[in-house]
Order: C-alpha cells, then sequence, then structure tokens
C-alpha cells in the first residue's frame, strides 16, 4: 500500500497562561499529519507531533524538515523507521498516531472497553501554578467539579505558601477523600529537597514528581532512597530512548514511580517498554499528555487504556482537554473525574 502524508502546522492558544516552574505557556504549536492512501480513497488517519519548547528532546529549529524526512522515509516504504526515529519521540508519536487512526478507520485506535465507550478512565485534576489566590481558586474549581485525586504544580511562589494551600486542603479533607499529588518540575535544589520532603510527607501526599532537576542520577537516587515520600521522574526520563540506558536508569535510581508522556517519552513504542521495564522491576507508573491538542490527548488515552487494560484505578494525566481556545473536535469527554469516549464511535 501507498501512503501519502501531508504536514499541517498549527498554533493553539490556552484559555488561561499554563504556569509551571519552567515558564507559562500562553500558545502550543503543533504539526499534524494527515495520512491518506489511493487504495482507500475514503479513509485517512490524524497524528499530532507536538515537542515542548526547551524540554523535549526533539525540540529542534529544523523540526518541521526532518519531520518531512520522516515521512517521506514512510510514503517510500510503509514502514515506521523506529531506529531513526527514537531519538524524535513527538515525530515518531504523530506518525505512531496516524497510521493506527488509519488502519482503525476512526479514532478508537485500539479495541478495549474505553475506546468502545463501557469504561472511563480517572484522572486527576491539575491545577497550574499562579498566585496563592488563583491556585486555591482552581483547588475549589478542581473540587467541585468532583475530582478525588488534585495534582499541584509548585515551585513558582514561596515555598511556605504552597504548604499552607496543602494544608487548607487536608484541613477539610483526608487522603481517603482527596489524593494529593505534587509536581515541582525540578524546581528544587538537592539541599532543599531533602527538608521540603519531610514537610510534604506530614500531609499525605501520594507522590512528588521530579523534586530535582534531571541529570543527577546519584542524587536522586539518594533521595528516593531516603524520601518520606514517594519520588516519581518525569522529565529525568527526556532523551533516555536506548533501551540499555532506560534500564539502568531505573536500576540506578530506582524511583516509586514513572510518568511517561508518549510526545516525550519515546513515542508510543517507548511508551510500553518504559512501563515492562518498570514492571519487571515493581516500579509503578502512569500516563499524561503533554499539552497535546484533543489529537494527541485521544491518541494518549487510547494508549494509555491499551497498556493498562480494564478497571483502571489508578488516575492518569488525562485531563487537559479543555485548555485550548481553538482545540479540534475529537469524541473524548470529561465527566466528573473520568475521561470517556463517546459511544458514537
Amino acid at each position: 500500500m501507498r501512503y501519502r502524508i501531508e504536514i499541517k502546522e498549527r498554533i493553539l492558544h490556552f484559555k488561561s497562561p499554563a504556569g509551571t516552574s519552567r515558564g507559562v505557556y500562553n500558545t502550543r504549536r503543533s504539526w499534524f499529519l494527515e495520512l491518506t492512501s489511493d487504495s482507500i480513497p475514503q479513509r485517512k488517519g490524524i497524528g499530532e507531533c507536538a515537542p515542548l519548547s526547551a524540554l523535549s528532546c526533539d525540540d529542534v529549529e529544523d523540526y518541521g524538515s526532518i519531520l518531512r524526512e520522516f515521512c517521506d522515509g514512510f510514503e517510500r516504504t510503509g514502514v515506521v523507521d523506529y531506529d531513526a526515529m527514537r531519538h524524535y519521540p513527538s515525530m515518531l508519536f504523530g506518525l505512531e498516531t496516524a497510521l493506527a487512526h488509519f488502519n482503525a478507520g476512526s479514532p478508537m485506535l485500539f479495541d478495549t472497553p474505553f475506546g468502545r465507550g463501557e469504561e472511563g478512565i480517572p484522572i486527576n485534576g491539575l491545577v497550574w501554578m499562579g498566585t496563592f489566590e488563583e491556585m486555591s481558586a482552581r483547588i475549589e474549581e478542581k473540587i467541585r467539579n468532583g475530582f478525588g485525586c488534585i495534582k499541584l504544580k509548585i515551585g513558582s511562589i514561596d515555598f511556605d505558601r504552597e504548604i499552607e494551600l496543602i494544608r487548607q486542603i487536608r484541613g477539610r479533607f483526608g487522603k481517603e477523600e482527596i489524593e494529593l499529588r505534587v509536581d515541582a518540575n525540578g524546581a528544587f535544589t538537592f539541599e532543599e529537597a531533602q527538608k521540603r520532603l519531610e514537610m510534604l510527607a506530614r500531609y499525605d501526599i501520594h507522590s512528588i514528581e521530579q523534586p530535582i532537576k534531571a541529570g543527577q542520577w546519584d542524587r536522586m537516587a539518594d533521595l528516593c532512597r531516603l524520601s518520606p515520600l514517594p519520588i516519581a521522574l518525569d522529565e529525568e526520563l527526556i532523551g533516555v530512548n536506548d533501551n540499555a540506558m532506560k534500564k539502568d536508569l531505573l536500576d540506578t535510581i530506582r524511583p516509586a514511580y514513572i510518568i511517561l508522556k508518549p510526545s516525550l517519552h519515546g513515542g508510543m513504542q517507548g511508551t510500553r517498554e518504559w512501563v515492562r521495564f518498570a514492571d519487571m522491576r515493581g516500579i509503578g507508573s502512569w500516563i499524561t499528555s503533554a499539552l497535546e491538542s484533543n489529537v494527541g490527548l485521544n491518541a494518549v488515552a487510547q494508549l494509555t487504556a491499551d497498556i493498562y487494560g480494564r478497571n483502571i484505578s489508578m488516575p492518569q494525566g488525562l485531563g487537559t482537554g479543555q485548555l485550548f481556545t481553538d482545540n479540534i473536535p475529537m469524541p473524548i469527554e470529561i465527566r466528573k473525574d473520568m475521561l470517556w469516549c463517546l459511544k458514537s464511535l
């Protein structure tokens, strides 16, 4: 079968600024792949390539031209060159998604209870960084909307004020009622992290993501060994694309969890590899989107359901479908604290 791929670049606009310790996002650039074939002219597959600025290992200046070269190669062979694309995870994820969409003939990329609209996937409510008052209001909104798991981005305002936010939540809700996760995005120094982890542990925090900057394997291993609360790795996994290096990282650091974003961590195939290696070592995992449009979010959700199977109990990071003013319609929706695939597929 001979394929053709058209690439369309698009800028998406956030409804509200999305703040992290690395900066604030107001817009989001994505490249969309439209895959067609003369063999089945009525069918097409859509995929999204969405690197994160200054974070993705494939956030390169000539992104569009490199992506075109990979698409040209696929058009010639009809085969995804995983070895060549391993170091370009967002491009790989977009091409994998477009091909899976084309082959399935619908946005239900994999035949799962979620894809058939029979089961929802539990998700966390994400609270972006902001002022104390903004974050407090966002927490209240998530609780009103019925989220049982709330994730706070921390590291931008005074840490004592962030602790006060957490104290307020715990003053009203125990850990059985609200699960709390925090994400530092590498904002702490190693010396700060040791003390702050002890302070956070007083409030029954489920886990903290990436307390210190990536690339400090020995120090992160020390934190994981000594921390009074579980540590999850996120940015630490970026650029670790070789399987031997993945195993080495997990064996050296021994985190409690890894958090996987297919656009950052190896596409669909790389995400499956990470989960398999983590499972072999008794390390937990969950999957999140990486601020893609609904095209990418749907693909991440479909992959999540295929990897973890029925009755997923751990909340996933898939609540980003309402971020943009100009998002792309897809048959997914949030109901309370669950992401559902519409049965109309």
